[in-house]
């Protein structure tokens, strides 16, 4: 049976807490990007195509599709505000996590997150500042979530495990792109685009209640866990050392190059990531002219590929490990690389060499997907150096990740509003300054062992 196996098997229930933490981050994303597509609807009712034949309908449209005139800086400043939010939330989260309750705090975060979505038409009928005030207050709670939950693993996933499971539970974020594009163009023309934000905090709402049933902060403590998947759990930690966090070393951290490597790299990773997540639909718009629904369906394509690049980068990374093919340093290194240069290069090809649709649109896919290697890299590195102040450590990495993030979509918004059609080539070769710049700092500095500042210390006793 599948509990007389110590190796990784996919029916016990840390596996099944992977993936209820993948529809979590899926749920999560939605509720943080579903408004880079319903933007086109906001902002502009003549995306709406659908062949309005009557006055009627066309006042129908406009009661179900509100529309407002916020100018393209305004719109980049409402994409990056929650970014503001994420960014403030970061090391507090990292650091208490270690502290309080896991299933308390992520399960709070999440609701709120949720609550704040069904909110947002009526604060955009308010005003913009109202809606910005919203978004940042998502980004606190979605920056708590996306923080807390690698605390999940400090004590659910053995060891050799770790990488597996983090991987399998951050795709989400790569699958929620697929699935809140592909859905909201369709709600946006078909229910209006109001009905998109209280859709999926509905369904925020329905996974958080799931999440206090099924979570325990300890698996000693939980009733659907089979006590061969507990004790073997528990020994595998025991092997591992005492993971009691000790006084944070944060003379050693600022000194350490191989973390500065890591945060140098989450920066150059969230600008990409983030341009290419809130821009894509805003892009089509501008090369392909589409309707709304298309837009959806277009926009949704690169965020499959990427969602499957990311479950292949995990599971090869492990592979290349668990054959000793190459050195933990070297895979590291390799990931990374892969993830920061392809999405230059396809993304010049996505300006130059895109003379059609399906080349555009392949371009697209691809710059996209091959940004998601980086989670066999860089993004899981921290593990290696220092697995006792983990939680904390990917707080302070993804805060500077995130001023990344926050910069990327208000600088692109700054150059769209002064030049839409020359702007894109500005906003690319920026995005590969950073990203080439980042590569090489991480490949001349990267190390991927347990750093001797994370090291626990040995106490004598006289």
């Amino acid at each position: 049976t599948c509990s007389s196996f110590p190796s990784p098997c996919f029916c016990s229930f840390r596996y099944v807490l992977a993936l209820f933490m993948h529809f979590c981050n899926i749920v999560i994303i939605a509720q943080r990007m579903c408004l880079s597509l319903t933007m086109v609807a906001m902002v502009n009712n003549t995306n709406l195509h659908g062949s309005p034949n009557t006055s009627a309908e066309k006042r129908l449209d406009n009661t179900k599709n509100p529309v407002y005139n916020w100018s393209p800086d305004v719109q980049g400043i409402i994409f990056s505000s929650i970014f503001y939010g994420a960014f403030l939330i970061q090391i507090p989260v990292g650091y208490i996590s270690g502290i309080y309750s896991i299933k308390k705090l992520i399960g709070f975060a999440l609701f709120l997150s949720s609550l704040v979505s069904i909110f947002i038409p009526q604060a955009a009928a308010v005003g913009e500042t109202w809606i910005i005030v919203c978004r940042v207050v998502q980004g606190i709670t979605q920056g708590t979530v996306t923080t807390a939950q690698h605390e999940i693993w400090v004590k659910w996933a053995p060891p050799l495990e770790r990488g597996r499971l983090t991987s399998m539970s951050l795709s989400g974020f790569l699958l929620g792109p697929f699935i809140v594009l592909l859905v909201t163009g369709i709600i946006c023309e078909s229910l209006g685009w109001p009905m998109v934000f209280y859709i999926f905090g509905a369904c925020g709402c329905a996974v958080c209640l799931l999440w206090f049933v099924l979570y325990y902060d300890d698996p000693k403590d939980h009733p659907c866990v089979s006590l061969h998947e507990k004790e073997y759990i528990t020994s595998s930690l025991i092997q591992q050392g005492s993971s009691t966090r000790q006084s944070l070393p944060i003379k050693a951290m600022i000194k350490s190059l191989p973390l500065w490597a890591i945060s140098f790299c989450c920066f150059a990773y969230l600008w990409t990531y983030s341009m290419l997540i809130v821009y894509t639909p805003t892009l089509i718009n501008s090369m392909l002219h589409v309707d709304i629904r298309e837009n959806g369906l277009l926009s949704s394509l690169p965020y499959l590929f990427a969602w499957i690049c990311g479950v292949i980068a995990g599971h090869t990374a492990d592979f290349l490990m668990s054959r000793n093919m190459l050195s933990l340093t070297a895979i590291r290194k390799l990931f990374t690389a892969i993830g920061l240069l392809l999405p230059i290069v396809f993304s010049m090809c996505l300006l130059y060499l895109s003379s059609g649709f399906y080349s555009t649109i392949t371009f697209l896919i691809l710059a996209n997907a091959s940004s998601s290697f980086c989670l066999g890299g860089a993004l899981i590195n921290a593990l290696d150096l220092a697995p006792r102040y983990y939680v904390f450590i990917k707080g302070v990495t993804t805060l500077i990740g995130m001023t990344g993030g926050m910069t990327s979509s208000t600088v692109a918004g700054l150059f769209l509003s002064q030049d839409p059609e020359s702007s894109w080539f500005k906003i690319f070769l920026l995005m590969s300054i950073i990203n080439v710049i980042s590569v090489i700092f991480y490949l001349i500095f990267a190390k991927a062992e347990i750093q001797d500042w994370a090291k626990e210390k040995q106490h004598t006793r006289l």
